[in-house]
This record gives structure tokens, sequence and C-alpha cells, in this order.
């Protein structure tokens, strides 16, 4: 398996960078470099969205059922090589084997496979009085991606966008770019048209910006943190471009006195240790009614044990490293500075036992943390739940919607009309009920600093059109007219 690349994709073909600088590549489990990827310049931004505005016109006008088809060999070309593509994520981001297969590549060709489908349902043209409303592709888009989920959050962007009838230019996580590069293996076996999708690869410092800056660049989306996202905004805002923003989360998991306890604290686990701690929806602050509060600790101590640490292709391992030594040194100062702000340590912690090579930090859980610590408030993206006592119900719904963000949460109770009932008070975009599953279908994104816009499902379809309302002239017009003429 090739991992290591020397050129981007331009115009429908593999072509050289402007420049000859590179980027390692490094395997976060044996913390080797194992590949190297072209360090784009502002240069190789302008080549591709050259050859992005020149493909749109072209693709904007292509037949919906041609395009569908086009996704639909896309899917084909993808769905062949997922064992690679697993193989690859987990190799360039740590994540276990497992998870890389079933969530990794398996979600991202769902996402894909949906959009193949809505291809084939174009919205059909809208009548209101004597106009014809009428969605149109916004143009060329610049998708920029994060680390954390480098296919699907990519397929998020890319399909949508295709099925619309807009053109792309990608920039992926300079982290996680290997698996880009298969994907554009994939494009390339499926047909796609030239200048259709573009890759470039480098940092967000030079390539990104330039992206989000780009004159020709008619819509951004991008997904990452939400001081990234507020600097895109401005990039974008300068030139009155469209932005779509999938940012940062904080979110809560209130469970209630009257829930299924353990059920409750197996699930908030889970979703809170998920790709190690790195998953924007996860819910890193569990809200437990005080009533219940020692046993929930209990409970969660004890689901955590179950998390083994290890390399990503080991059998048993549920906990795999962080991305970077960076991230594993950040997430390690948060645990720090949560238990000098008066949190109490559960389990893990700083010295608690991780494999000797590899950016481990092993999942902690923090009890008694004030709501308005950093613990609480800052998005730490590692395996840490923070633990919080609320004493009614309002109190947990004012806790729960105590932070800048609202991406996602989640509400435990003992039916789903009174969880039901506290959901519609969460001030966030998506919400769980007693353990509902992700939908991918539904729409995807955040309220406050969580960002702007929608993914997934005929909502992100969206995101990707705007509208144009065309107005016929009504029988009153033509009878005003002979009037006129008349006289």
């Amino acid at each position: 398996m090739q991992l290591s690349r020397t050129e981007i994709h331009l115009d429908g073909r593999w072509a050289r960078p402007d420049g000859t600088e590179k980027i390692p590549v490094e395997n976060p489990f044996t913390e080797e470099i194992i590949a190297e990827i072209p360090a784009c310049t502002a240069t190789d931004v302008d080549r591709a969205v050259t050859a992005a505005r020149a493909a749109f016109d072209g693709w904007a006008d292509t037949d919906p059922l041609d395009r569908a088809a086009a996704l639909d060999r896309l899917y084909a070309a993808l769905a062949s090589r997922a064992s690679t593509l697993a193989e690859t994520i987990s190799l360039e981001l740590g994540t276990p084997q497992k998870f890389a297969t079933r969530v990794q590549v398996g979600l991202p060709l769902t996402v894909l496979k949906s959009y193949v489908d809505l291809a084939r349902q174009p919205d059909a043209a809208e009548t209101i009085g004597n106009s014809l409303v009428l969605r149109e592709p916004v143009g060329v888009v610049g998708a920029i991606t994060p680390w954390n989920y480098p296919l699907h959050q990519v397929i998020a962007k890319l399909a949508p966008a295709l099925a619309a009838g807009c053109t792309v230019v990608l920039k992926p996580s300079e982290l996680t770019p290997l698996v880009a590069y298969q994907l554009f293996d994939a494009i390339d076996e499926a047909r796609l048209p030239p200048g259709v999708v573009n890759l470039v690869t480098g940092t967000g410092p030079v390539v990104g910006e330039a992206l989000a800056g780009h004159p020709d660049v008619d819509m951004v989306s991008f997904t990452g943190s939400t001081a990234v996202g507020r600097r895109i905004s401005h990039l974008a805002a300068d030139r009155i471009a469209r932005v779509a923003l999938e940012l940062g989360g904080k979110s809560a998991n209130i469970i209630l006195d009257d829930a299924d306890l353990p059920t409750a604290v197996r699930a908030g686990i889970a979703n809170c240790f998920i790709n190690s701690g790195q998953t924007c929806t996860a819910w890193t602050r569990m809200l437990v009614h005080r009533s219940r509060y020692a046993e929930a600790l209990e409970l969660a101590a004890q689901f955590a044990a179950g998390y083994q640490l290890g390399g990503p292709f080991e059998p048993a391992t549920r906990l795999g490293p962080l991305v970077s030594a960076t991230q594993r040194d950040r997430v390690r100062a948060h645990i720090e500075r949560g238990l000098a702000d008066g949190g109490r340590l559960v389990t893990g912690g700083l010295d608690a036992p991780v494999p000797e090579r590899g950016h481990f930090v092993a999942p902690t859980i923090v009890a008694d943390v004030d709501p308005d610590s950093a613990l609480a408030q800052e998005e730490i993206f590692g395996p840490v739940l923070s633990v919080i006592a609320f004493d009614d119900l309002d109190q947990a719904v004012a806790i729960a919607n105590n932070s800048r963000y609202g991406l996602a949460g989640a509400v435990f109770a003992g039916d789903d009309e009174r969880a039901l009932a506290v959901a519609r008070r969460i001030r966030t975009g998506s919400v769980e009920i007693n353990g509902g599953s992700f939908n991918p279908l539904a729409p995807f994104g955040g309220y406050k600093q969580s960002g702007i816009g929608r993914e997934l499902g005929g909502h992100g379809l969206a995101e990707f059109t705007q509208l144009k309302a065309i107005q016929h002239r009504t029988v009153q017009q033509e009878a005003g007219q002979r009037e006129a003429v008349q006289r």
C-alpha cells in the first residue's frame, strides 16, 4: 500500500505542486514517520480553483441523474477499497481497526449512498404566485476538513456539493491526509469529469487561508475549531462569500432521577470516549441528579475500566492514541488544570499507566466539576469526562445551556416524553433521548459558536444551493397591458 505521495490532483490528473517542501505524516501509535505529502502553496490553490471554476458550468448543467450515476460509481470505487481505507485511517489516526471499519469508513459510505439517492430525486421547482422558485448550485466550494474523521468529514461536504452541481477544491488536514489520496484514486476510477474535484494539501495558515480567501471561491465549508472557523468567516466576509461552519462542542448528557442509570452511564462513557474522545459531539459533561450521583460515579469508573489502551490493530484495544504529541499534551494540561480548580479524580489522570509508546491519555473521569470551570467549558478533545451534580430539572437545563457551544447532547429519563420535554429546552443542534441512535439523514450542525449551517441529508444538500425566483406574466398583467393599448 502506497502511503507517501508527491503530487496533488488538479483538473482530473495528478500534477506536481508548485514547491518542493514536504509535510511528514506520523503514526501516532509507533511515533514513526510513515509518509510525506506536498506542502502546497497559494499558487497551487489558485491552480485548483481555476480548474474548478472552468469545470463548473458543465457540471452544473449536467442532468441530476448523470450526477447521481457519477456519485454511484464513486460509491462503488470506495466500497471496494473499504478495508484499505480503514487500515490507512488506523495508521494515520490511531483509531482501533474495528471502529475504523464500522464508523470511519462505514459511515461515509452510508452518507455517500444517501446523496446518490437524493441526486436521483431533485427537488421540484416551487411555484409561489407568479414566481417559479428554483434551487441552483452555489458555485465553486472550498472544503477544509479536520483530522478526527478524515474520510467522513470529506464525504459530508463533497457528496452534497457534487449532487447539487457544485465543483470542489479539497484541503484535508495535514495530520491525516493519506485517506484523501485514496479517495482521489477512487474519484479517478469513477471517471468524474476533470476539474470537478481537486486536491491541495498543506497547512491551514498557507493553503487554508489561500482557499478561504480566494476571490473565485463562492462558498467555504469548514469543519474544525471555533477559532479557525472565526478566521475563515472573516476571510469569506471580505468578499461576501457563503460559509458553512461545523465547529466545536461541549455537549451535556443529562441523567434524570428516574433514568435507567446503568444504561445512561454506559452510553455516556461510550459517547465521551469514542475515537479516543476526539469527537466534536462527545458528551463530555455528565449531569446527574444528586440523589443518584454517587451511584453514577461508581458505574462510570467501572465502565471506564473496560477501555483498554493499545495499538489500533490489537483486537482488545478500545482506546487508541491521540493524534499527536501536541494534542496529548494539551489534554493532559486540561486534566491538570481541572484538578487544580477543585475537580476530584475518579479514575485515570496523569499518573495512570499508559503504553510506553504512542500519544496516549488514560480514560479519565473527574467529579465535582464546577460548571463554570475550564474543564466544563473548554472543548478538550480527549478521553476526559466531567461529572456534575444537579438538584432539579431547571438547574440541569441551565447547566447544560451554560456553554458557548451548542452542538449535541443527550437526555436519559424514565420515559421518552419526559426526556423529550427536556430535550426541547437544550440549545443544541441535536439531542439524543434514551439512547436514540445517530441518524445520518437528519440535519447535523450547531447553535451558538458550534457553527453555521447544516450537514447531511436534504438539509445538507440545500446548503450548497441558492434560490432563484423567476416571475411569469400573469393574466391580470396581460389584461392590464391590453387595456392600456386600447386607450
